[in-house]
C-alpha cells in the first residue's frame, strides 16, 4: 500500500514563503504520477503541480511563477516551494499518487483532477494572512 506523508505547513504573511515536503513510501509502480492538490473552505480539491515518472511538469495557472515542484527520486520525495503567497493559497494542501495510464509508445497526461489519484496523505494546513 502506498504511504505519502505531507509536511511544511504552517502559518505566513503575504508575500511569504513556504515550503511543503511528501514522503512516499512503497511508490513501486514501474510509471506514475504525483501532484500536489488544495482544497480550502467550502471549495472543491484543485490540482495546484502535477508531475509524472517522467518529469513532465505543469502547473495551475493560479500559481504559475509563483509555486515550483520538484523531486528527490532516490529519496522518493516530492516538494512544493511556494513564493509569492496570497491568502487565497489558504487550503489545506495534499500529496497524492496513481499510476499511470498508456504504454511507452505514449502515457496519458497525469491528470490535474482527484479522481484521477487512488493515493492520498493526510494534507497539511497552509495558511496566508493578509
Amino acid at each position: 500500500q502506498v504511504q505519502l506523508e505531507e509536511s511544511g505547513g504552517g502559518s505566513v504573511q503575504a508575500g511569504g514563503s513556504l515550503r511543503l515536503s511528501c514522503a512516499a513510501s512503497r511508490l513501486t509502480y514501474p510509471e506514475y504520477c504525483m501532484a500536489w492538490f488544495r482544497q480550502a473552505p467550502g471549495k472543491e480539491r484543485e490540482g495546484v503541480a502535477i508531475v509524472g515518472s517522467d518529469g513532465v511538469t505543469s502547473y495551475a495557472e493560479s500559481v504559475k511563477g509563483r509555486f515550483t515542484l520538484s523531486r528527490d527520486n532516490p529519496q522518493n520525495k516530492l516538494y512544493l516551494e511556494m513564493n509569492s503567497l496570497q491568502s487565497g493559497d489558504t487550503a489545506v494542501y495534499y500529496c497524492a499518487a496513481s499510476w499511470r495510464l498508456g504504454t511507452p509508445i505514449g502515457w496519458v497526461p497525469c491528470s490535474n483532477r482527484s479522481n484521477g489519484y487512488q493515493h492520498w496523505g493526510q494534507g497539511t494546513q497552509v495558511t496566508v494572512s493578509a
